[in-house]
């Protein structure tokens, strides 16, 4: 024989009527060996409440329950209509964690077509090519070529 102990949740004075309470004694009569209702039962002492998908849980196993009340299933579906509904929101767009700069990419180019040798110029490409952030002094740089080559 399983013997259970209701205790009241602690954030609710006793004199207060608890319909979720009395609907999971009824379930754990009705269903002794149901782990789900006996869950619900723990979660609720120890928390409280319960949420919107277990409440509604809840009332699919109370409601074939034959003698339990309709006053107290009812009062559990206005419990249920009165949470708020949660949406997950949906995923944001991939994007690269980095965007080349087309403009380094094109001083580039026009350094290397003139000069292919360039050693600082052959360094910013292969930085540009392994997607590193450019600095001001290495824009700059790329900006003073591009001006000499006129």
């Amino acid at each position: 024989m399983i013997k259970f102990v209701f205790v009241l949740p602690m954030n609710q004075p006793k004199d207060r009527l608890d319909i979720v309470n009395d609907v999971l004694e009824e379930c754990i009569l009705a269903y002794p060996v149901s782990s789900f209702i006996i869950s619900l039962y723990k979660q609720y002492q120890q928390r409280g409440s319960l949420s919107k998908k277990q409440l509604q849980g809840l009332y699919g196993k109370a409601s074939k329950i034959e003698h339990l009340p309709p006053g107290k299933l009812a009062t559990i579906e206005a419990i249920i209509k009165r949470m708020p509904t949660r949406y997950k929101s949906e995923l944001p767009e991939i994007k690269p964690l980095f965007e080349k700069d087309e403009a380094a990419g094109g001083l580039i180019s026009e350094i290397l077509a003139k000069y292919p040798q360039h050693k600082r110029v052959l360094f910013l490409k292969t930085k540009y090519d392994n997607n590193e952030v450019f600095s001001a002094s290495d824009m700059n740089d790329l900006k003073r070529f591009k001006s000499l080559l006129k």
